[in-house]
């Protein structure tokens, strides 16, 4: 015998030496004995149990996942059954069991030939082209044969039972049994000494092949697999391709064991985060996987892409992906470019409410976000930022300072710096610097004031006991996750300030508020499922005391709502009035105005508070 273990064991071949030595490693043998040396001698020289042994274990520690067929084809003709099993399933001792008995059968003396009275058939020779092998086989058979072998066994588009039976005026159950008598002459055939050629080919095909190749690579793999089989009229990689048992074809792939598994075992190489491209080639070939087709390999798999020159996990979460579009960029970026690179159907105001509610993102600049893990300054606003940088300079600072500091380090006019140092929120000090307005000499703050109290602010209503609301139109942004700004004057009323944070819990899950440049709520995607909202209902909230977020659902409006009755369900009032004064009493109620609030200024208020879909309701 001149063939090596690797000739016999195809994944030894595409596997890289460096996971092989440390197992297989046998003091008794040369170094890369599994090559170097034919396999007669390297069970001389160590034991074939040792052999067998050593084999096993690399099957179970990198091969796990492949059909034990697949690791050693010779297995097929001697086990049929187990080898349709996989390491993982049976275990080492079993393995090295099965492994062993092959190379024993394999190594047994060959007796000297018994003569005979009819001369047994010669072996092919080896140089004997193997589609002629082939036609010999199925030339030898009858039409009916002939044509379940072409239109069933190795047919792209099968035709059915009893579209044959028709054809040959028999049963479908005669064709069932004629088709499974060809099946058992075929692998008979195979197991002959004139089909050891193509054998042979199988075992070097798996080898070359991998645990994952393009399906078309077959068909040009050599040259004859596009030859065609005169006896049955289709191309012999038809053929072949049913000699590949293990291997499964998914998404235009064959795939040996299941595709399902080694699409998750390639999705695990990357869950920690981006790796450049070269380096992920090279970790996908130690799946068993060739290098040549390993790129192709992984832009195939779910949930990867190939982003920049390097391999990112790609989940469905829009947040996810814009994480893995910064960190591949390694610097920051605009919403805008975040939008492009990403590259699908995500509306750049979804992608600009994520970046400023999710803590994974910070904003750097006027119109850029980096990760937060990256460090730095926050950009909170003009005018946030030149309170910061009074804070540092202890309570007070120039203006020329501030404009220096800021314009130098993000995108912003030394007009604008200037424009807000000079407007409200900042005073002049005795000796011409600025500082926060309301702030004593020492820079210790008052309590933060909006301009907008919340009876003046938008979509904010007040309810029996006092407790401020504010009203969500439920959109498809909402739905599909995004977060969304609130008002600053209800967020001073939930006692926020710009810089802060608030964590509001639910039993879906906790809602984060949080304020930089302006007030924002993250997502309350869980909320709407609860409910089951859909595009066009309201969902009232608002915070306790105790920190839970308190929720109310209103379906959208039902159509032929009477217009007071209309503008009373955006309150979330849903109870009949008698007449429009007493809703406009409710109405003025509702936004802080007292009872005696005339028709004229409850529209007033609502005016300038710009709850314009309820005036519309009210002739305002």
């Amino acid at each position: 015998m001149n063939l090596s273990l690797s000739d016999l064991t195809p994944p030894l071949r595409w596997t890289s030496p460096g996971q092989i030595a440390p197992i297989v490693e046998e003091p008794k043998l040369p170094e890369a004995w599994w090559q170097a040396i034919p396999l007669d001698r390297a069970c001389a020289m160590a034991g074939t149990q040792a052999v067998a042994d050593r084999l096993a274990e690399l099957a179970v520690a990198c091969w796990g996942h492949l059909m034990l067929g697949d690791i050693l084809p010779l297995l097929r003709f001697s086990d049929p059954v187990e080898a349709e099993r996989t390491p993982e399933s049976l275990g080492k001792d079993m393995v090295q069991k099965l492994f062993g008995a092959v190379f024993e059968r394999l190594l047994e003396p060959v007796p000297e030939a018994v003569q005979s009275p009819s001369p047994s058939p010669s072996p092919a020779k080896p140089d004997r082209p193997l589609p002629e092998l082939i036609d010999e086989l199925f030339g030898a058979m009858d039409d009916r044969q002939r044509a379940i072998a072409r239109d069933r066994l190795y047919a792209t588009q099968r035709v059915t039972l009893d579209e044959l039976a028709q054809r040959f005026s028999v049963t479908r159950e005669r064709i069932r049994q004629i088709e499974r008598d060809l099946r058992e002459s075929v692998e008979g055939w195979l197991g002959r000494p004139e089909a050891s050629a193509l054998v042979t080919h199988v075992s070097w095909l798996r080898g070359r092949l991998g645990s994952a190749v393009p399906a078309d690579d077959l068909q040009t793999t050599v040259p004859w697999h596009g030859a065609e089989l005169r006896a049955l009229g289709i191309p012999a990689w038809r053929f072949v391709r049913t000699l590949l048992t293990g291997y499964e074809q998914a998404d235009d792939w064959l795939v040996a064991g299941g595709a399902d598994e080694l699409r998750e075992k390639t999705r695990q190489l990357f869950a920690d985060g981006p790796h450049p491209l070269g380096a992920a080639v090279s970790m996908v070939t130690q799946l068993g996987v060739r290098e040549d087709v390993a790129e192709r390999w992984i832009l195939a798999v779910p949930q990867l892409r190939v982003l920049g020159q390097h391999v990112v996990p790609w989940p469905r979460s829009i947040n996810e992906k814009a994480e893995a579009v910064l960190a591949v960029a390694g610097a920051p970026l605009t919403p805008e470019e975040i939008q492009e690179r990403i590259g699908e159907d995500y509306s750049l105001v979804g992608i600009r409410n994520q970046l400023t509610a999710d803590e994974r993102f910070r904003r750097v600049d006027r119109n850029k976000y980096g990760l937060t893990g990256w460090g730095g300054d926050e950009y909170l606003g003009i005018r946030e930022m030149i309170a910061r940088e009074i804070e540092r300079a202890g309570g007070e600072a120039s203006v020329s300072t501030i404009v220096a500091n800021l314009t130098s380090r993000y995108e912003v006019s030394e007009s604008s710096v200037r424009a807000y140092s000079g407007g409200p929120g900042f005073e002049r000090t005795q000796r011409g610097w600025i500082r926060v307005a309301g702030t004593a000499p020492g820079g210790e703050a008052e309590p933060y004031q909006p301009r907008r109290d919340v009876s003046e602010t938008r979509r904010s209503f007040r309810s029996r006991d006092g407790r401020w609301w504010h009203r969500v139109d439920v959109n498809a942004e909402h739905l599909r996750g995004s977060g969304s700004p609130l008002p600053t004057g209800f967020a001073a009323y939930l006692g926020m300030a710009p810089g802060g944070q608030l964590t509001a819990s639910a039993p879906s899950g906790d809602v984060v508020i949080s304020w930089h440049n302006q007030p924002t709520m993250g997502s309350i995607r869980n909320v709407l499922s609860e409910y089951k909202a859909n595009e066009g209902d309201h969902v009232f909230l608002t915070v306790s005391d105790g920190g839970e977020l308190l929720t109310r659902h209103l379906p959208a409006a039902p159509v032929g709502m009477p217009p007071v009755n209309r503008a009373l369900y955006l309150f979330g009032y849903t109870a009949p009035v008698s007449s429009e004064i007493e809703g406009l009493r409710l109405i003025g109620a509702r936004i802080g105005l007292p009872d005696t609030a005339t028709r004229e200024e409850i529209l007033g208020r609502l005016r300038e508070r710009g709850d314009r879909d309820i005036l519309g309701f009210l002739g305002g």
